[in-house]
């Protein structure tokens, strides 16, 4: 059973809507208790990192999630619930949640240019083939909505990229922690199909 962590933040409802039409046991968890039981968890996240981190835990679910990564569950971070997983943002001061290492930074434009933000719109990305971009012809494409950006510190836990105007980290992965940048509930059939890929991923 897929847990999605409701904290306030994120479109929790669209992305149990996909499930449900899926017939893919989904539940919508706002207490350490509905998290009981689940086998993967969903990370939604929306607006500010600080303020994302503060909901997260004052929710009290923080610590069974860090259990959950801690015990190899799969955990799949969207927008800013990917961003939390590093140690940190240059947007905030709160710490991360620690589980990949590596930081977020703010979207930069090549020197004499201007960069519109937030970067907000459909983009290509580059994937590595399998896992969660299983079945999906190349190359996909999501929706974007953000400023920012996760910076992991070993190229080897980056999955996918996309450019805006320089490349950057649009999914990423550390054993069983993953996270995407993009909207998935935003992103019709491929996303649709990720979010399968999720719920179909070996434990």
């Amino acid at each position: 059973m897929i847990a999605i962590v409701d904290y306030g933040l994120g479109n929790v409802q669209a992305i149990a809507n996909i499930y449900q039409r899926l017939n893919i046991t989904v539940r919508r968890a706002s207490t350490p208790a509905e998290l009981a039981g689940a086998d993967r968890f969903i990370l939604p996240g929306v607006g500010a990192f600080d303020w994302a981190m503060t909901r997260l835990n004052d929710s009290g679910m923080r610590e069974p999630l860090d259990a959950a990564v801690r015990a190899g569950q799969l955990v799949l971070g969207i927008c800013v619930g990917m961003q939390m997983m590093g140690e940190g943002s240059d947007e905030g001061h709160l710490p991360g949640l620690g589980w990949v290492p590596g930081r977020v930074r703010r979207l930069t434009a090549p020197p004499g240019s201007v960069l519109p933000l937030p970067h907000m719109g459909w983009n290509d990305v580059s994937a590595r083939p399998g896992g969660l971009f299983e079945k999906l012809e190349a190359p996909p494409r999501f929706y974007f909505l953000h400023s920012y950006y996760f910076e992991p510190t070993h190229q080897a836990d980056v999955l996918a990229t996309a450019e805006y105007p320089r490349p950057f980290a649009a999914a990423v992965q550390r054993d069983q922690v993953l996270g995407v940048q993009f909207h998935p509930e935003k992103s019709h059939g491929w996303g649709i199909q990720l979010l399968r890929n999720f719920a179909e991923a070996p434990c």
